[in-house]
């Protein structure tokens, strides 16, 4: 399909699907601005709160070049709004609910208890917004022996026992490069959220939506936690595959491609093409059995060839196959360009970057990198006017550190 085919019906005059929904985002760092950054770029407007001495994504490196402005932030706060405030004030406090009036969604990820304590829990909220749905993010969730501890990405990735099967089978169990934690915590507060809307759409009900980092990444899993209870063996793999071989990652002559066989009629194909019919009966459970054997005869078939060479062979006989690429690489991809997955961006101090574009795609509702990531405080004074704040008022907040 042509992408001009998949867009043909889309219409123009919407940010998203989400269009005139209003989320209030109380969040630091990733997995609550993940939520937050889902909700804005599928329309919905995200009001971030932050302290008016900004939060610590900011100063997190890497740096867009030549800048202060973090890379971190500008990702994951793009298509949002800003008003700083400070929530531990009274007075802050106030501005929050009466923000939280208007809104739809509300998204936390302190650890519970911190926003209750400041008086803009769920409970506090709700007075003020009875439908309201409060999506609280956190390490451990808002109930159980462990939710009053602290819990970051990594300390949830080994607590679950993701890390456990993570690395090479020889190495020690190791973390994921990305927050994998945060990003699906993340999704789930988004998909919790529009879960909650639809319910109050249908009774008028609104909610507390509680997602833990622990259980977003036991849950997308695979089963293992399953397998885990019932004392069935874990295995560490690295790059093979548990249930299907000859699958790894094999070395070519100018890098590595990753590549496997699931299927018995790819195996009969592929030992069609290297003249070894004298294989080609094994079915998938043989194959497994014999798995150093077969994963050798498509490593000796890789190591003398170029990776384009190997990935156009496999590609054309129908096998599942690509380049191991960097994300350097992976930018340079026309694939990735014509996904819209880079979008040049300009910032708010004039640089131009390419921001990772949205994930789903609409095909009557597109969305796309609408703004980017907007300085501390940027739309404080617009949001405390439209609550009735007058110049004066605004003034002497700002001069007392609430604002």
């Amino acid at each position: 399909m042509n992408k001009s085919d998949f867009y043909q019906e889309a219409r123009n005059d919407l940010p998203g699907p989400l269009a005139g929904i209003v989320v209030v985002e109380a969040t630091t760092t990733w997995a609550g601005p993940m939520a937050g950054c889902v909700l804005a770029d599928f329309g919905a407007t995200v009001i971030k709160v932050e302290h008016p001495e900004g939060e610590v994504m900011r100063r997190l490196p890497p740096f867009v070049p030549g800048t202060r402005l973090s890379v971190m932030q500008e990702v994951v706060n793009r298509n949002k709004q800003n008003l700083s405030l400070s929530l531990k004030d009274p007075e802050g406090r106030d501005i929050f609910l009466e923000l939280c009036r208007g809104a739809d969604i509300v998204i936390e990820n302190f650890k519970p208890g911190t926003l209750a304590g400041w008086g803009v829990g769920y409970q506090h909220v709700r007075e003020v917004k009875p439908d309201i749905v409060y999506v609280s993010i956190s390490g451990f969730g808002q109930f159980g022996p462990y939710s009053d501890r602290p819990g970051y990405d990594p300390i949830a990735q080994n607590f679950t026992g993701w890390s456990s099967l993570n690395g090479d089978p020889d190495g020690a169990p190791t973390k994921a490069p990305t927050f994998l934690g945060d990003d699906l915590g993340g999704l789930h507060g988004a998909l919790g959220a529009m879960g909650a809307l639809l319910h109050r759409q249908r009774t008028g009900e609104g909610q507390h939506v509680d997602i833990a980092l622990t259980d977003g990444l036991i849950f997308q899993s695979n089963g293992w936690l399953t397998i885990g209870a019932m004392g069935l063996p874990t295995e560490r793999w690295g790059n093979q595959f548990a249930v299907a071989a000859p699958v790894n990652s094999y070395v070519c002559t100018d890098g590595r491609v990753f590549a496997g066989v699931l299927l018995d009629s790819h195996w009969k194909t592929f030992c069609a093409h290297i003249g070894r019919d004298d294989l080609a009966g094994l079915n998938g459970g043989e194959r497994i059995q014999r798995r150093a054997e077969v994963d050798q005869i498509f490593a000796q078939w890789c190591i003398t060839r170029s990776t384009r060479e190997a990935v156009d062979t496999l590609n054309g006989l129908g096998l599942a196959v690509t380049r191991v690429n960097t994300f350097a690489e992976s930018a340079q991809h026309e694939h990735v360009k014509a996904r819209d997955m880079l979008q040049p961006t300009t910032l708010t101090n004039g640089n131009e970057i390419p921001l990772t574009g949205p994930a789903a795609k609409f095909s009557r509702t597109p969305t796309r990198v609408r703004s980017p990531a907007p300085s501390l405080g940027q739309h404080t004074e617009t949001w405390l006017q439209r609550l009735g704040y007058t110049a004066e008022q605004i003034s002497d907040l700002r001069s007392r550190g609430i604002i």
